[in-house]
């Protein structure tokens, strides 16, 4: 490989680091996607419940939802096929099955979209209306804007997201941070898989109904007391 090739391909890793940093002004911090509600319940208690949780989530919704329309939206963004990119963005808001759940991702959508406008990335202003109703259309125009590949931005997206659990979890349970990077380390095969598994899905298998999900997302929203907003 020459040294230009090089060059790219690490600087393309260090913008999903960037892309991927939960310094990022985006909000992800602010909510739990129904985690509090569940640990209240009862349904977490431990780190060995929520390793199961997460393990489940990434097997049957990362999978076979945001991963899956990630790889398909850098195609669109990559082919500038705004009717393509705007499908996948519709179909993503009707797999979110709760307020709560379309909230959040309309809200970080904006603020991803007006954080990409700050790092100039190219065609946010061309589609606001797709980015801002969608935060995965915006990650993966930014993949496409930095020359991250498809496979390597789906990794950086289920890891953040698997840490952005792992860290709600550590503080509603409440766990140790130790307890926490054991989660990370026995989990991080399982964001491989995903993303195999996401990879190899058809137009028509995209979908899945995690009921546990819907039903803590759901509760959380009329919770008396709660640190997150989702």
């Amino acid at each position: 490989m020459c040294p230009m090739a090089v060059m790219d391909e690490q600087l393309g890793l260090v913008r999903l680091l960037h892309l991927v940093s939960p310094g990022q002004p985006t909000g992800a911090f602010s909510y739990s996607q129904g985690l509090e509600w569940a640990v209240e319940a009862g349904w977490i208690t431990d780190r060995q419940d929520l390793a199961a949780w997460l393990g489940d989530l990434l097997e049957e919704s990362m999978a076979r939802v945001d991963l899956p329309l990630l790889l398909r939206m850098h195609r669109a963004c990559r082919e500038e096929q705004e009717g393509v990119l705007a499908r996948w963005c519709d179909i993503l808001r009707a797999c979110r099955e709760t307020d709560e759940l379309r909230m959040e991702e309309s809200n970080r959508g904006r603020a991803l979209l007006s954080l990409l406008r700050v790092l100039e990335v190219e065609q946010v202003d061309r589609w606001p209306h797709l980015l801002e109703s969608c935060q995965l259309a915006g990650f993966a125009c930014a993949a496409v804007h930095w020359r991250i590949g498809p496979r390597r931005a789906a990794l950086g997206y289920a890891w953040a997201w698997l840490e952005n659990q792992v860290m709600a979890g550590i503080k509603i349970i409440p766990l140790g941070q130790s307890e926490g990077q054991q989660i990370l380390l026995r989990l991080g095969p399982e964001v491989v898989r995903a993303v195999e598994r996401a990879a190899t899905l058809a137009d028509g298998e995209i979908g899945s109904a995690c009921q546990a999900l819907s039903i803590a997302s759901s509760r959380h929203q009329d919770q008396y007391t709660r640190l997150y907003r989702s």
